[in-house]
């Protein structure tokens, strides 16, 4: 079996679009989960102060067992330092410059075998965005993160005007055309999104092998409620994986993130289980140990409210 690998997360966008705001609304949300957060620089992030448990160097320990690292010159260093720990964490996200293309970063994590990625996670202010891609100083460094952008994220949609928030969908489709783009206020992302939560933190809760309702949960924020919805089942049948990897190509519209732990095959030790993954618009497959204890196979998928496929979703699982 192969060994489990530390799933990251870059975040990318410009000066002010929102980073700093989703980061810290992240650590607020990461009850039971050990994060590791790599940041360019602390001063920029303004942590919670009864988060702080305290500080070393270039490092802060956080009282919920998360950790933010300033990753200085070396983000490869950094990323050693966060595989070797001595207490493993669950997920890394990285927190790009303003100005920096977050693919870039993410081939330094990708570079790893023992980090696998997410996905890129890229904001945008929604009331400036459109003034901003037209600014010849600007225009290829803002373009070049969105092509990157596994889900593009219009932040500030609150103070956006009509015509810029329309006007700010034009660019980014037309920047990045076919990629997820959600608009948000004071960046409202559940950290399920596009975390790395561990399958025990997504698994399906109060449900019968059979159940295949959907659970609009609120993720800890009462925004996330009216803008998310969260579907979840467990499949009692086995999968094959050659199966799952087709439709993984063909992933309906409207799942934004999909996690799962599935009976993928038969072998002459007994079943097969795999880890199914998709983020923003890429899927992936890879050989897991059965679950352990009385847990079965599970799989969630999030997407905007009103806009997640549950009868497709249903169907496939069910079948």
């Amino acid at each position: 079996m192969s060994a489990r690998r530390l799933p990251f997360t870059v975040i990318g966008g410009f000066l002010g679009a929102g980073k700093t705001t989703l980061l810290n609304r992240w650590l607020r949300e990461a009850k039971g989960l050990r994060m590791a957060v790599l940041v360019n620089d602390f001063g920029a992030l303004n942590i919670d102060a009864d988060l702080i448990a305290a500080t070393h160097g270039d490092t802060t320990a956080l009282t919920n067992g998360c950790v933010c690292c300033q990753i200085g010159d070396d983000l490869g260093r950094a990323l050693v330092e966060v595989i070797e720990a001595k207490t493993p964490f669950d997920a890394v996200v990285i927190e790009a410059s303003g100005v920096s293309d977050p693919w870039r970063i993410a081939q330094i994590g990708m570079a790893a075998p023992e980090l696998s990625l997410e996905g890129v996670i890229v904001l945008v202010d929604a009331s400036v965005a459109a003034r901003q891609s037209t600014d010849p100083l600007l225009a290829d460094t803002l373009a070049r993160q969105l092509k990157s952008a596994d889900l593009v994220v219009l932040n500030k949609a609150d103070i956006a005007s009509a015509d810029a928030l329309a006007a700010a969908k034009a660019w980014v489709e037309a920047s990045a055309p076919g990629t997820p783009c959600i608009e948000t206020t004071e960046a409202a992302v559940p950290l399920a999104l596009l975390s790395g939560l561990p399958q025990s933190a997504l698994a399906p809760h109060a449900c019968g092998p059979d159940c295949d309702h959907d659970h609009d949960h609120d993720h800890g924020s009462p925004d996330h409620g009216a803008i998310f919805q969260t579907w979840s089942a467990q499949p009692g049948a086995m999968i094959p994986a050659a199966t799952l990897r087709a439709w993984l190509r063909e992933m309906p519209p409207g799942v934004l993130r999909l996690k799962g732990l599935l009976r993928t095959g038969h072998g002459a030790g007994g079943d097969e289980w795999s880890e199914v993954q998709y983020a923003g618009r890429h899927g992936s497959l890879r050989k897991a140990a059965p679950p352990s204890g009385l847990a079965s196979a599970g799989v969630v998928a999030i997407g905007l409210q009103g806009q997640l496929p549950e009868k497709m979703l249903k169907e496939f699982f069910a079948a």
